[in-house]
């Protein structure tokens, strides 16, 4: 097994990995530290989150920075504050015995004046996230012209986020003789295009495979009807005792939900999601950390570059738009070696994108059921039975208590004992699921019945055919706004300023909470209930279709994602 003491390195760096307590390098670490010392290529190197990139990259820069020198040297960019704190905290620390080493972090959200004071003192090292870099090369702040690394850490990521254009002129900026290194735990096309453009036959390293899960996370998924997603969730939290855990949703209004539905219920959970402010995220994630709470609900951009240690779960409330956010989502459990669960809960209606997501993390997905009353009882109760066989009782310590003990459960006999036992630890359990239905969907294909006309609610919102409106829109602004893939939706009727839209009553007041103060392409939709549909023009029956090929739209009709009664 390779050591560190065997990969070139000098003996200040080994003493702080040693005094780190790292003993032996990770895969990712063994091929890329001698690689960095050795050779003068750019890298690619594919790698999820957890496999001990810093380090890989990290310590080679270090090994290398002029201490003597006042010009900037390397600069490593990530997507989020957070994990360029992380990333800058991490190399100050493998460079704590190198005597006159100068970093510093850049991020926005934060005072310009610390930061340009920061740079104007020249930093040897500077992590930075995209856009605030940018800024500070526009307003001449920032020098990269002596530039010797350029480290482009979750390449992905920080494209996912919208930093194209500054990361273009990052690249353009820098000196043009330094080496770049890119990271990425996937490599889609953007990245590609990237190391193609700013890079000179980069060498790559593959920790694992491309664009596949870590190895020690397994995945699984429960079908679950729309409506009973939440109860379902609940059920997965109750079911593993000591879950710690990020919950991923689609949008911040699911994560306000499901947050504030987990607090009535009891379960300490957090929300994080874009409306938050820095110190607010500062202060969750701060909170998250140190284990309490110990769920925090979340969305894909806010959770972007978080790293938290000894996550046990990842739950994804709803699946991502893209694959390779599963990706991300699932990387951040089974880390350092650790093993972890992806748990994903799937309505009926998005069976179809377990294979694409399978395809993609090169592994199969394990379809689970999710967990009846009793599964939690029980396995609530073995749970606890395997900590009271497993732990360290102390004689001496508890020797004092024991008679008290005895003589006031003396009155009890065995079986009573364990009954109290039971209940003491159970009665939450026993009584919140007694009589609990099976949340598992039958898989029958029976159609269900028309809806009745009398039982929908006509909305009118304003927009219409000018904002070039038509039923598929209609319908996927619905599904957006409400999260959901399961309204019931009935004819749509489509005016020049306004559309008429029926929905089934018991999803009204759902749908109109939804839709009310939502945007469609830069439009706040307004909502009002109407007593009356206009007609349908002509002798035309169902949906709304316009002039035209009637029978063209009749297929875009069927396809659509909300349930419609003329479907039927």
């Amino acid at each position: 097994m390779t050591s560190f003491d065997q990969l070139g390195l000098i003996p200040a760096l080994l003493e702080a990995i040693s005094t780190r307590g790292f003993e032996t390098p990770t895969p990712i670490q063994a091929e890329m530290i001698p690689f960095l010392l050795t050779e003068e290529r750019d890298v690619t190197g594919l790698a999820q989150t957890g496999t001990g990139k810093t380090a890989a990259f990290g310590l080679p820069i270090l090994q290398n920075i002029d201490l003597k020198s006042r010009s900037t040297q390397a600069l490593i960019l990530t997507p989020t504050r957070e994990l360029g704190l992380q990333v800058s905290r991490e190399i100050a620390e493998y460079g704590a015995k190198l005597p006159g080493l100068r970093t510093t972090t850049v991020y926005g959200g934060a005072p310009f004046g610390p930061q340009i004071r920061d740079l104007k003192a020249g930093p040897h090292i500077i992590t930075a996230t995209p856009g605030r870099l940018k800024d500070l090369l526009d307003k001449g702040i920032a020098d990269l012209s002596a530039l010797r690394f350029l480290v482009l850490d979750e390449a992905d990521q920080m494209l996912d986020m919208g930093f194209k254009d500054e990361l273009d002129a990052i690249l353009a900026a820098a000196n043009p003789a330094r080496r770049t290194l890119l990271f990425s735990a996937t490599m889609p096309p953007e990245v590609a295009r990237i190391a193609a453009t700013y890079m000179t036959d980069p060498h790559e390293i593959v920790a694992g495979n491309r664009n596949q899960s870590v190895g020690t996370v397994t995945h699984y998924f429960y079908r679950v009807h729309a409506h009973d997603k939440y109860e379902a969730l609940k059920r997965l939290i109750d079911v593993k005792s000591g879950m710690y855990a990020i919950i991923f949703c689609r949008t911040r209004e699911t994560v306000k939900d499901v947050t504030a539905r987990l607090s009535r219920d009891g379960y300490a959970s957090d929300a994080l999601h874009g409306e938050l402010a820095q110190p607010q995220r500062d202060s969750v994630m701060g909170r998250f950390r140190e284990g309490n709470p110990s769920l925090l609900v979340a969305t894909d951009v806010a959770a972007r570059g978080l790293d938290v240690d000894n996550l046990t779960h990842v739950i994804h409330y709803d699946l991502p738009d893209e694959v390779s956010s599963y990706t991300h989502r699932s990387g951040r459990t089974g880390r350092a070696g650790k093993s972890g669960a992806s748990l994903a809960l799937v309505h009926m209606r998005e069976g179809h994108r377990i294979a694409h997501i399978e395809r993609a993390i090169g592994r199969k997905m394990e379809e689970a059921r999710i967990p009846r009353g009793r599964d939690i009882c029980e396995a609530r109760l073995m749970d606890l039975l395997s900590r009271v066989k497993e732990v360290e009782v102390n004689e001496e310590a508890v020797g004092p208590y024991l008679q008290a003990v005895r003589d006031s459960l003396a009155g009890l006999d065995r079986e009573e004992l364990l009954q109290r036992f039971i209940s003491v630890e159970f009665n939450r359990f026993l009584e919140q699921y007694a009589g609990a239905q099976d949340l598992n969907p039958s898989l029958s294909k029976t159609r269900p019945k028309r809806m009745a006309a009398d039982s929908m609610v006509t909305f009118r919102v304003n927009i219409g055919r000018r904002q070039s409106v038509l039923p598929p829109q209609i319908i996927g602004l619905i599904n957006k706004a409400t999260d959901s893939g399961d309204i019931t939706i009935g004819r749509i009727n489509i005016d020049a300023d306004t559309c008429d839209v029926q929905i089934d009553g018991a999803m009204a007041r759902r749908v109109e909470d939804a839709l009310s103060g939502y945007s469609y392409q830069g439009t706040k939709i307004r909502v009002e209930r109407v007593t009356t549909q206009r007609p349908a023009t002509g002798k035309r029956r169902g949906p709304w279709r316009p002039a035209g090929n009637s029978s063209s739209q009749d297929r875009r009709q069927k396809g659509r994602k909300g349930k419609s009664n003329r479907s039927k």
